[in-house]
């Protein structure tokens, strides 16, 4: 992509309103717009970072058996009065509606009584079971205060999936697939080794319940960490019991602020005996399924990754999820050097890595400036210097190491990065 051609420009300043750093980066450098309190537009670079992420999960979910679908928005008013949660004492994000025809309608703040409602056309005997089934889902929820930037809005991006299964152990087997699944996928967005599992409370969903949580120190949430343990409580849930069930004593714990990036639910049969999901087993025997359900964030995740790695110049991307792998700059506007980047970026397209070309007229400190906000993982400056020496100036913007290498040297290791991160 030429950034000449980019729509979305760059900004000095972060609007006034706005107080999360990640939802102030990601305005300056136009991967987010501000519709209004924690409502957010996804922008052309924004959008490439959630696809990124989306893959990433996408992959993950698959290779536990998930079957990617997509549900309504829409859901029927008397499907959640069947399990108590329609009413606003009982679930209190709801955001409403009601049709022409006089029906009160919600909007999905999540997709439970949906999607097991929908499974009883599908699954009636044992024969049907397991069923994994999961949705890249904008959900709509009602919060009294918006806060957080992108990592706490009143419409976001979650992945939900839901397994049906016989009975706990086969729902177990699932469920602890998950879990590894979910710590790959966290590894693969560069937040595995300060992302722990941890047990919380289930909150609307069921009694327990548990999460992924980030270090942050602007997290939301306050854990309990035993670091040599990989054990971490929130602290909504820490209780003698607690303790006692995981084997361990607040004075070995470490007090910490974290952001919850994901959650998983065991709901066993209650939900479906409650909305008639019923199995037949081997013996002809009828019996509720048991329930799963498991969701991460896509837009808090991404919130997530510019909160914890961004620095004083602006966004750091990981390679996985960055929009480009590479942003090439000139740096002079000589017809010599505009040439010679011309071309470049033509090869390393076509050696298939994504390439942002910054081929605007503007001064070499300016595009320098906007590189380092915009934080894609390699920034390649071409110059007269280039076209006198034949290197190539490449830094990596996490660190800031600078080296000089050969056109083919660059071709070689961008094209080995953008397949290794993206496949």
């Amino acid at each position: 992509m030429r950034q000449s051609q980019l729509f979305t420009k760059t900004r000095r300043e972060a609007p006034k309103d706005e107080e999360a750093k990640n939802a102030q980066l990601l305005i300056r450098a136009g991967y987010v717009h501000k519709e209004m309190a924690g409502v957010y537009a996804y922008l052309p670079l924004g959008f490439r970072v959630l696809e990124n992420i989306k893959r990433i999960v996408r992959e993950e979910m698959d290779a536990v058996g998930g079957q990617e679908m997509i549900m309504t928005s829409l859901q029927r008013k008397e499907l959640w009065e069947v399990t108590d949660r329609w009413d606003d004492e009982k679930v209190d994000v709801w955001f409403k509606s009601t049709l022409k025809n006089g029906a009160e309608v919600g909007f999905g703040w999540s997709h439970e009584e949906p999607i097991t409602d929908m499974m009883k056309h599908f699954i009636h005997s044992y024969r049907d079971l397991p069923a994994l089934a999961y949705q890249f889902q904008t959900k709509l929820r009602n919060e009294m205060r918006a806060k957080s930037g992108i990592m706490r809005g009143r419409e976001f991006v979650m992945k939900d999936m839901y397994s049906y299964t016989t009975n706990q152990e086969e729902h177990d087997k699932i469920y602890n697939a998950t879990i590894e699944a979910y710590h790959n996928v966290f590894k693969r967005v560069g937040l595995g080794d300060i992302t722990f599992l941890t047990f919380a409370s289930g909150g609307a969903f069921t009694q327990f319940s548990h999460e992924f949580q980030t270090l942050s120190p602007v997290g939301e949430d306050t854990v309990y960490l035993h670091r040599s343990k990989n054990i971490a409580i929130n602290k909504e849930v820490l209780t003698d019991e607690v303790l006692a069930q995981l084997e361990v004593s607040r004075d070995e714990l470490e007090e910490v602020s974290t952001i919850e990036v994901g959650n998983i639910f065991d709901f066993g049969g209650a939900k479906s005996k409650d909305l008639g999901l019923f199995y037949k087993n081997e013996a002809g025997e009828e019996a509720p399924v048991h329930l799963g359900s498991y969701g991460i964030g896509i837009t808090r995740l991404m919130g997530t990754v510019v909160e914890v790695y961004a620095d004083d110049k602006g966004i750091v991307w990981p390679e996985a999820i960055a929009p480009y792998m590479v942003h090439l700059v000139t740096v002079v506007n000589e017809p010599t050097v505009v040439a010679y980047a011309d071309e470049l970026y033509k090869d390393l397209t076509a050696a298939g890595v994504s390439v942002l070309y910054d081929d605007r007229d503007l001064r070499a400190g300016e595009k320098l400036a906007d590189a380092d906000l915009i934080g894609i993982p390699a920034r390649v400056v071409i110059g007269k210097t280039t076209l006198e020496t034949g290197k190539i100036e490449s830094t990596y913007r996490r660190n800031g190491q600078t080296a000089l290498v050969s056109r083919d040297q660059l071709i070689e290791y961008s094209s080995a990065a953008q397949k290794q991160h993206h496949g």
